[in-house]
């Protein structure tokens, strides 16, 4: 365990500390600050519109940080030729398999999380569709106490104690996004304490719940392949994987009970279409929490599935 802990940490400030990991975080918070103007020119219901965006950028944001991470998780290690140096401690193949996957799981979840509390902030500011809505004074606040807080603080660390700046503000945004999001838990639009006004539904929380899911399928799915293939492979074969996910009902699902490569294709190819609820939210239902059991039970299957493939290919892979 002892090893494990400690090649999934190292795993973990690695990824952290790739620039394309905050590049991705900061364009998303940038989408998500400007969404409710890019909505509300619609003929219907603008903060609809605004949910289902921000879900979307959530979903892209966290599976290109899923993909991009995971996809050097192995492969770097095995061109830099630092595999052997760990492998001969000695760490079983396994253990190796599984802390990578770990450690890039916990930066996905970072990374989503943080865009997640963003993407609550943006729904509970909303869309101003007329002229006598005033902006949410509030939010607006609050996020500005988070990005000042996060930049002083990192840039203070990194002159007293060298602490890399990249990684730790993007740790010191999800402690800073804690509070904010607490914070606009109780406090209105008008600086009063009432809870019952937050501007929060459960079902974005549940359908951010649900993309996290997806997202780390596709970590599982991109350290299995990089336990094979080099980072380009690896990355184009996650992004039709991803892609054909998207559309795993129309392109096997139709066809699976007159042929036998759809039943297979919608076998080994993961549904991601299950772990979006777009559908639910342009319609105004509901999401019940059976449904997100059946989703994380049918994710956790999946990834043990994934990975256990993983340790197989990984097992007869020639290091040396």
């Amino acid at each position: 365990m002892n090893k494990l802990f400690t090649i999934a940490k190292n795993t973990f400030i690695e990824t952290l500390r790739q620039p394309i990991y905050s590049i991705i975080i900061i364009a998303a918070l940038l989408l998500f600050f400007i969404s409710p103007s890019l909505t509300m020119y619609t003929m219907s219901d603008d903060n609809k519109l605004l949910r289902e965006i921000g879900l979307s950028t959530l979903f892209l944001t966290s599976l290109f940080i899923a993909i991009f991470s995971a996809s050097g998780a192995v492969a770097q290690e095995m061109e830099n030729k630092t595999i052997t140096t760990v492998l001969s401690k000695p760490v079983q193949r396994p253990i190796f398999i599984i802390a990578k996957f770990l450690g890039v799981a916990a930066s996905v979840v970072l990374a989503h999380y943080i865009c997640t509390v963003a993407l609550l902030m943006a729904i509970r500011h909303g869309v101003l569709e007329t002229v006598n809505d005033t902006h949410d004074w509030t939010v607006l606040g609050t996020a500005a106490v988070i990005v000042g807080g996060t930049l002083l603080l990192s840039a203070f660390f990194n002159y007293i104690y060298d602490w890399k700046f990249s990684s730790t503000a993007m740790v010191l945004t999800g402690i800073f996004a804690t509070f904010g999001i607490v914070f606009l838990t109780f406090i209105d639009r008008n600086w009063q304490f009432k809870p019952q006004e937050n501007g929060m539904n459960a079902v974005d929380i549940y359908g951010s719940i649900l993309l996290l899911l997806a997202a780390l399928i596709i970590v599982a799915m991109a350290v299995a392949l990089s336990a094979r293939f080099n980072i380009v492979v690896t990355l184009s074969a996650c992004i039709g994987i991803f892609l054909l996910g998207l559309v795993s009902d129309y392109a096997f699902g139709r066809f699976a009970d007159s042929h036998l490569w759809a039943k297979i294709g919608r076998f080994l190819v993961p549904n991601l279409q299950i772990f979006w609820i777009s559908d639910a939210i342009y319609e105004g239902n509901d999401v019940p929490v059976k449904y997100l059991l059946v989703g994380a039970s049918y994710a956790l299957c999946y990834t043990g599935a994934i990975l256990a493939l993983a340790v197989a290919i990984f097992q007869r892979r020639q290091v040396g």
